[in-house]
């Protein structure tokens, strides 16, 4: 659905494009401002976007739908940069740490103060800023009203981009680039003067190499309890909304929210990625931005507009659809749920035999079946979290299960539409102390293609708590439990359920330290599947309205990029190894009259079936040019292992025109912790 833009809106809107708020310990963070013109006569809420991508650049295009479209519905509409990013002083260390969540409160206090402001303020953001909006509602501000969280997580360590059910995922190298590469980026002289150059070398030596600080806790300890309000669910005293998407990786999040906050809060999951729903890809996407109003209106304004009458939760009911690594729209419709857990939504437990899936409550024969899986199976996984930077998503899964266990059912009889959370209890014997298990869930269709549902990871020495982990003791049985992601999906009549295990899941997650054959016991190891029945009153949801937004700035194309997966094969050295290109090229800002560069490429490679192979390696560069100032950074970052230690090697270099102004190395090693 094509995104309508709006630029008559109910009040007239003015910008502030900079403005410098101050703290308590002398630094001065980077504001961009859009408000009614008439607030210093008529104060009115306003709403909080906290986050560290650079608002004058990377961040704008994005800004400039959202923001005024705020303020012309008579709002105070803020975006400001964190500590070390952007135009904003300082250095940013680390992400969620103690001293972001207390600028962020001196923010709201700052806002709360300005005489356009009537003291109600909401916070509003996706991944960083959906997770600092969270985090400093635990921390109780008077000033915070509500909040609308975005792709986030309420728990650092079981459901974000480092470690998921305690293996360590190959976006934590890619993640840690990312901010590798941000943290490097100058400010814009336009804005910060004759400072900028010491800003940015501020930046160059003080932000530090994040993925060594990620690797150095394996296990879920005090650095990842900090800011998960999982630990304390009563800690949040104001109105969430939630949302995410199926092909976004936070998805768990809004279940576990609407079942654990004891506030007011509404959940909403659609087909899209990584993104803000009214930009929503897979489509179809939808008014978000109107949806927020009402969010707003409602909490910040005392408006009664009839949001929370409606059901709790609303999800995207996906249709079975051909599997592919890009869906332009996502088949289905929109169903709803008033409580979550629901109890309308029914939990079958199918027991697994050798040939297959069996029948709920059916009596399996107890036979052990050995699996040890190639290095190869998960380069057609897809990323842990869809970026949209296509082909991200997971292709068809047959190019994968030659090397698991597979476990399918007859042709189903009638159509079987499931919403939740699925569960593998799966009996076990490992030969070595270290495994993993990764688990997927595919809808195979009458032709044989296998389109992915979900998929869930356990790191076995985890099944008891991520906490303490405990070494298997090979030979020995066990029993454990893998939680796959959330969904809502179609299995239409005459397709079939598979269930696939495997014991590497590579790049989606780092291999166990070396070669592992489970034997996994027919019987005690059966799958649940959250079932819900079709009900008349999900055609009765009201309808929402089609995505629309404010005019965006304009970005002109200089040099083309381009975006790609691709998977080599050498045979004569049996490597392989998965290429992913985000290579936006250059554009030019018109209204900044500044040159953007902005370019990544990542390696995952494996050889034949040697776990001490196993490499990625990423690679950045992001440029910026007005006139005659010309700056460019480049970083590199190298990770390894064997079974004993991870391998970090990373290069930084920052140049000024054609000079390498700034270069810094590391080479570091980090002890495994039964991973």
């Amino acid at each position: 659905m094509i995104m309508k833009t709006v630029t008559e809106f109910p009040c007239k809107v003015k910008e502030i494009e900079h403005i410098m708020i101050p703290l308590s310990d002398g630094i001065r963070l980077a504001a961009r401002i859009w408000m009614p013109e008439d607030t210093m006569e008529n104060p009115v809420p306003a709403i909080l976007e906290y986050i560290p991508y650079r608002k004058r650049d990377f961040t704008a295009y994005r800004d400039s739908l959202n923001h005024p479209y705020f303020a012309g519905h008579g709002y105070a509409s803020i975006r400001v940069d964190m500590r070390g990013s952007g135009e904003s002083e300082g250095i940013l260390a680390d992400e969620y740490l103690e001293i972001e969540l207390v600028d962020g409160m001196e923010v709201l206090r700052w806002i709360a103060d300005q005489p356009w402001c009537d003291g109600n303020i909401g916070m509003m953001g996706i991944s960083w800023g959906g997770f600092n909006g969270l985090q400093i509602a635990a921390h109780g501000p008077k000033e915070l009203k509500a909040v609308v969280t975005v792709c986030s997580s309420d728990d650092r360590y079981s459901d974000d981009v480092h470690y998921m059910g305690g293996c360590l995922l190959g976006d934590n190298l890619s993640w840690a680039s990312t901010m590798f590469a941000f943290n490097s980026c100058p400010p814009d002289p336009e804005l910060a003067g004759d400072s900028w150059r010491d800003l940015w070398f501020q930046r160059l030596e003080g932000s530090g190499l994040w993925l060594e600080t990620w690797l150095r806790h394996q296990r879920r300890d005090p650095y990842w309890r900090h800011g998960s309000i999982a630990e304390d669910y009563t800690d949040i005293n104001c109105p969430v909304m939630a949302v995410s998407g199926w092909a976004d990786g936070y998805s768990n999040t809004v279940f576990r929210m609407l079942e654990n906050l004891l506030v007011p809060r509404k959940g909403l999951i659609g087909p899209w990625s990584h993104r803000y729903p009214h930009m929503g890809v897979p489509g179809p996407a939808i008014g978000f931005l109107q949806e927020c109003i009402r969010w707003w209106d409602h909490w910040l304004k005392n408006k009664d507009t009839g949001i929370m009458d409606e059901p709790m939760l609303r999800v995207w009911m996906q249709d079975s659809m051909p599997p592919t690594t890009s869906y332009s729209y996502r088949r289905g419709r929109w169903v709803a749920e008033d409580e979550w857990p629901s109890a309308k939504i029914e939990e079958l437990w199918y027991p697994i035999e050798r040939t297959g899936l069996a029948m709920p409550g059916e009596i399996v024969t107890e036979e052990a079946i050995p699996l040890q899986s190639p290095l190869t199976v998960g380069l057609f996984a897809g990323k842990w979290c869809s970026y949209s930077a296509t082909p991200d998503l997971p292709h068809d899964q047959r190019e994968e299960d030659g090397g698991a266990l597979i476990f399918e059912s007859e042709p189903l009889t009638r159509q079987l539409e499931l919403m939740g959370t699925p569960l593998l209890n799966i009996d076990f014997v490992s030969n070595k102390p270290v495994a993993m298990v990764a688990v997927r869930l595919s809808d195979v269709a009458l032709d044989g293609k296998a389109t992915r549902v979900t998929y869930g990871l356990l790191n076995l020495t985890h099944r008891n708590s991520h906490e303490e982990p405990e070494n298997l003791e090979p030979g020995k049985r066990y029993q454990a439990q893998v939680k796959l992601n959330g969904v809502a999906q179609v299995f239409p009549r005459g397709h079939k359920i598979r269930i696939s295990i495997s014991t590497s899941y590579w790049p989606i997650a780092w291999p166990s330290p070396e070669p592992v054959m489970l034997k996994i016991f027919t019987g005690e190891t059966r799958v649940m599947l959250p079932v819900r029945q079709p009900r008349k009153s999900d055609a009765e949801l009201r309808e929402f309205d089609p995505p629309e937004a404010a005019e965006p700035v304009k970005r002109i194309p200089l040099e083309t990029g381009r975006h790609n997966w691709l998977v080599e094969r050498d045979l004569a050295n049996d490597k392989s190894t998965l290429k992913v290109i985000k290579d936006d090229g250059i554009q030019l800002y018109s209204d900044i009259n500044m040159e953007i560069e902005n370019r990544s490429y990542e390696w995952y490679s494996s050889v034949n079936d040697d776990f001490s192979s196993i490499r990625g390696e990423t690679w950045w560069a992001r440029g910026f040019r007005r006139g005659d100032w010309h700056t460019r950074i480049t970083t590199r970052t190298v990770l390894t292992s064997d079974p004993e230690y991870f391998y970090i090697d990373a290069e930084l270099d920052a140049f000024e025109g054609n000079t390498r102004v700034y270069s810094q190395n590391w080479n570091m090693k980090v002890e495994r912790d039964f991973m």
